[in-house]
């Protein structure tokens, strides 16, 4: 008990009160709860019951069944004679024995136990004194067997058995429905409980909340009513007493704070003042760290921070850079400013031009303190009289605008000024001392973003024009293929990569189509690629297979990965001129292939780099399988040929993977676009490229992509022609009579004498020194190709002969004579080849 403060009755307080109903709410959840508990208690014992009478009758109704088997089996053995009705008779009479047994043990009560005895005993009487003598007498064919007085003896053993068990049955099913009604009872009785003490509850919470009503809730609303006062000003405001104790403490408090409240209102006026304004100018910087250099272009960039600094800072912003530092060079002494970027509240503000601006030969005073590495500060524009003297006409409408006040900023990164920054306002309050410490930091962080701009912008530059160069300038001609390309660079930071192509025409109106990957990006990646394109064309000379190529190339860059180690600084300097690096640095692939216009071959091996697509003359696309070696540089792992037969017509694109590889897309659903887009109609190999490109890079690549399309041709039947040249000296003559014949009906009589000469000399060689079979194949192409192949693998060497050798001559005189000549190795031996130019027509 509590006595109210100033006398009068006593009465609970907040804490006795809410012990007394928490023992009410105990006691009510515990009588519930103990009811709860006898009525689970009861409804598990009726369960049990109810299960052990349903398994009694299921005993019985199993039992029943053995029963009906024993007596419908005898019955048909005894009318049919076949032992074929034995059969459930027998399995009937062997698991008879087991039911009786559960049938006995799942009895519920005593009677039922006896009655089970009962039935167990007729059972066995049934079969042991009727049913088995019944079968034997049958098997001994007895007459008695199926005489009617037997027959009825059956039938009145199984109607009294039955009738047992229909008793027996029935009492379980009357004791489980009395189990049912008991559970149902329960569950009435714990219903009418759980809604008494439901009730209960109800009652308790009413009163409970009538009190808090009265006791709580109109003391503390009359309190948030002060509050509310307080808040909106009135400092005069009190709480009234109440009679709870609590409550009457809790007013007392209240009023304590509001007498404090007066004299701290006007010092956090001014705390609160200061604090959003140094949160504001916060957020600009934030917003400029983020916002200014999302991109590595340098008029971007200027636009981002003209954007970032209006209206928070200044109404109007003006970004002039030096013109080398446009095309991301180094600042130069002598320059000149151009206006790149121009922001504000409005747009028709006489700030955007002019786009050129003063000569800084010999800057004006004006413009030089910002180049110095000071701001400037012009806090009425009317009373600068330099400004105004060094573009009189535009300073005239700037005022005349509205615009009075100005900060001029240098954008200083790295000792380095590669332009400046205007912030102008025509807002009430100008701009002053303090404003200039927050523009001189907001300028330097976006000059550091501007500085990155240019120096990517100069490295772009650098590496793209350094990749062009060393992509092929100009595919060669030859007849084997038709052939269009693409080169894209990358749009990322990164940089330019080392994706490449090439096309290599070689001996016998062959041609190889090579393309390349060089992973990573800037001129590291470039220079790596020109040497790797520079070492396959001086493989690719020596006329290698394309496996052995790959080979030999992997090889090649091992040995560079060897006697070349990649320095680990990473300055300025060293990562744009000073770097030595290798394909095997970067890790490469490369796919070669050859085709082979005569037999309309294609051989190809691949080193890690995707498969090429082939779109048929008929229209469909396929990507070629086969096995992709490992990329370049690993060594030790064999490469794999893969063999096409290509119709003429066929076009067979080899790319790179930044063409079907991307973040949102991975290379199998790359590989279907570009069949897809391969499948499109086209009317050139141009326009093929173009469509394959737009369909695939719907954005900015984010990695290079070299993309070569060849059409192949096939060389008519009647432009080649081959003999077999039996190994014996006599044959010389006669390959000799067959060249001439050939000539003279591919009417090219004056090319006779030299073709001539040189097949006698290179067949003569091949007898003398080869082994056989030899053949002997002319190629009337752009040029005129003459072939020998035999099957030794020893090359011949061009030596220049002494005046009294009396061989050696054969090589010089037919390198002499022809446009050109060499020897490839085949999987049979070698071939010797030379071109002769056709005469004119």
């Amino acid at each position: 008990m509590r006595t109210r403060p100033g006398g009068g009755s006593s009465r609970l307080g907040l804490t006795s009160t809410s012990v007394l109903a928490s023992g009410l709410l105990a006691v009510l959840i515990g009588v519930a709860f103990a009811v709860l508990l006898q009525v689970i208690g009861d409804s598990r014992g009726f369960t049990a019951d109810a299960r052990a009478s349903r398994e009694a009758i299921t005993d019985a109704g199993t039992l029943e069944q053995h029963l009906i088997d024993l007596e419908t089996g005898q019955r048909g053995f005894v009318i049919t004679r076949d032992e074929a009705f034995l059969q459930p008779w027998r399995a009937a009479r062997e698991s008879y024995p087991a039911e009786a047994g559960r049938l006995l043990a799942s009895a519920t009560s005593t009677e039922q136990r006896r009655l089970a005895g009962q039935i167990n005993r007729d059972i066995d009487s049934f079969v042991t004194d009727y049913s088995v003598p019944l079968v034997e007498a049958v098997r001994r064919d007895d007459p008695s067997a199926s005489s009617p007085a037997v027959t009825a003896e059956g039938k009145r053993r199984v109607d009294a058995l039955r009738a047992r068990f229909t008793t027996y049955i029935t009492d379980e099913r009357a004791k489980l429905q009395e189990r049912q009604d008991a559970t149902d009872a329960s569950a009435q009785r714990a219903v009418v409980v759980a809604c008494a003490g439901l009730a209960g509850l109800t009652g308790l919470i009413v009163t409970l909340t009538v009190f808090q009503h009265r006791a709580i809730v109109r003391p503390l609303g009359r309190a948030a009513s002060a509050a509310g006062r307080l808040a909106k000003g009135d400092l005069e405001v009190r709480v009234p007493s109440s009679r709870v104790a609590e409550v009457a403490a809790l007013a007392a408090s209240f009023n304590t704070m509001a007498a404090s409240l007066q004299d701290s209102r006007a010092r956090t006026e001014e705390a609160r003042e200061r604090l959003e304004f140094l949160y504001t100018r916060l957020e600009l910087l934030y917003g400029a760290s983020v916002s200014v250099g999302t991109g590595l272009d340098v008029e971007q960039t200027a636009r981002e921070l003209a954007r970032v600094a209006v209206p928070g800072f200044a109404d109007f912003t003006t970004v002039d850079l030096l013109e080398p530092v446009l095309r991301g060079d180094e600042p130069a002494a002598s320059t000149r400013l151009r206006r790149v970027a121009a922001d504000g509240v409005r747009g028709d503000a006489p700030l955007a031009g002019p786009a050129d601006l003063p000569d800084l030969t010999s800057p004006p005073p004006e413009i030089r303190l910002p180049l110095s590495g000071r701001a400037r500060l012009d806090a009425d524009l009317r009373d600068s009289t330099e400004w105004a003297s060094e573009q009189p006409e535009a300073a005239a409408r700037i005022l005349a605008y509205g615009i009075h006040s100005r900060i001029r900023t240098p954008l200083q990164a790295r000792g380095v000024t590669v332009g400046t920054v205007d912030f102008w306002r025509s807002r009430p309050d100008p701009f002053g001392p303090d404003d200039v410490a927050f523009a001189e930091e907001l300028a330097a962080k976006a000059a550091v973003a501007v500085d990155n701009a240019r120096r990517y912008t100069r490295e772009r530059s650098t590496a793209l024009a350094l990749q062009r160069h060393l992509l092929p300038q100009r595919l060669p001609y030859q007849t084997a293929v038709e052939v269009a390309s693409r080169y894209l660079p990358a749009w990322t930071r990164t940089g330019v990569g080392g994706d490449w192509y090439d096309v290599i025409p070689l001996s016998g109106s062959r041609v190889a189509l090579v393309v390349g990957d060089v992973v990573g990006h800037g001129l590291q990646a470039s220079a790596a690629m020109g040497r790797l394109r520079t070492a396959v064309r001086t493989l690719a000379d020596v006329d290698l297979p394309p496996d052995e190529l790959l080979t030999h190339l992997d090889d090649l860059i091992l040995h560079f990965s060897e006697g070349e180690p990649v320095p680990g600084g990473h300055g300025d300097d060293e990562e744009v001129d000073g770097f030595e690096s290798s394909a095997a640095d970067l890790g490469a692939t490369c796919l070669y292939a050859v085709y082979d216009p005569v037999s309309r071959g294609c051989t190809l091996a691949t080193a890690g780099h995707p498969m090429p697509a082939v779109l048929a003359p008929d229209g469909t696309v396929h990507v070629v399988s086969g096995h992709v070696g490992p990329p370049l540089g690993i060594g030790g792992l064999p490469f794999e040929v893969t063999h096409l037969e290509l119709d003429a017509g066929s076009v067979l694109a080899l790319y790179t993977d930044g063409l079907v590889e991307a973040r949102h897309r991975d290379i199998d659903a790359g590989l279907a676009e570009l069949c897809l887009a391969l499948a499109q109609p086209a009317d050139s190999l141009e326009e093929a490229c173009d469509t394959v490109i737009g369909s695939l890079l719907t954005d900015r690549a984010a990695d290079d992509v070299a993309l070569l399309l060849a059409r192949t041709r096939a060389l008519p039947a009647d432009h080649v022609a081959t003999w077999q040249i039996p190994a014996e000296p006599v044959q010389v003559e006669r390959a000799r009579k067959l060249v001439v014949e050939q000539l003279d009906a591919w009417g090219l009589t004056e090319a006779t004498f030299v073709i001539e000469l040189v097949v006698s000399e290179l067949v003569t060689n091949a007898i003398r020194y080869g082994q056989p079979p030899i053949q002997l194949r002319l190629i009337r192409d752009h040029t005129l190709i003459c072939e020998v192949s035999d099957a030794s693998s020893t090359a011949p060497h061009l030596r220049r002969a002494r005046a009294f050798d009396e061989g050696g001559r054969g090589l010089l005189l037919v390198a002499q004579l022809t446009q050109g000549w060499g020897t490839r190795q085949t999987t049979t031996g070698k071939t010797i080849w030379c071109e002769q130019a056709l005469p004119p027509l």
